[in-house]
């Protein structure tokens, strides 16, 4: 019993620990956030949560070994996925004066975003195919149910986050002027393209 508790208690911490980390998930969240309402927070998680339940799959059938020619490809489609969704971003915020205080749920697909925004993220895979990996594996010598409350912890330490987030920017919103929403939006896509650039540049 103190073996599955140590493992939720280990997979929520290191869960916040890699939510806090400005990474394009948050970026997008924000965004999202803003156009859609508090659900996007949640919404996103699950595309994130989907990823990484299959990324477990594969550490649990042995598939964790990737080449340095794999990590190489990996960061430069990451990395012009996430230039290309930061660039979407900052041209669609120019718009975003006249319509900030509606929902765009018809282009909105927070699911999808944190897929790929999970999916693009170099470090993504390199956490989970390096200590990612060793603590799925970990609570497999354990048992089934330690890995699963690794996971638990994981997700809801995410899951927890980012509905904050989510909840947070969408009330603010309604005190921000169209100015600074304007801003908002293009200070997440210039984010992004900064961190896809990075990762295209050290490759």
């Amino acid at each position: 019993m103190l073996e599955l508790l140590e493992m939720l208690t280990i997979g929520f911490v290191l869960g916040l620990t890699g939510a806090l980390v400005p990474g394009p998930m948050l970026f997008v969240t924000i965004d999202t956030s803003l156009k859609r309402g508090w659900k996007a927070g949640p919404e996103i998680f699950v595309g994130h949560a989907i990823l990484e339940f299959m990324v477990c799959i594969l550490i649990i059938y042995g598939i964790t070994a990737v080449s340095d020619s794999t990590v190489m490809a990996i960061s430069l489609l990451g990395g012009a996925t996430l230039v290309i969704f930061g660039l979407m971003t900052m041209r669609s915020a120019k718009g975003a004066a006249d319509s900030m205080h509606e929902h765009d749920k018809g282009t909105s697909k927070p699911v999808l975003a944190g897929v790929v925004t999970s999916a693009s993220n170099p470090y993504f895979w390199i956490w989970w195919l390096a200590a990612g990996s060793a603590l799925v594996l970990r609570g497999m010598e354990i048992g089934l149910i330690a890995a699963v409350m690794f996971m638990a912890g994981h997700w809801l330490a995410d899951l927890g986050y980012f509905t904050v987030v989510s909840a947070s920017f969408s009330k603010g919103k309604k005190l921000m002027s169209p100015k600074i929403y304007e801003r908002v939006l293009l200070s997440c896509g210039l984010f992004l393209v900064l961190f896809g650039s990075w990762f295209i540049i050290g490759t």
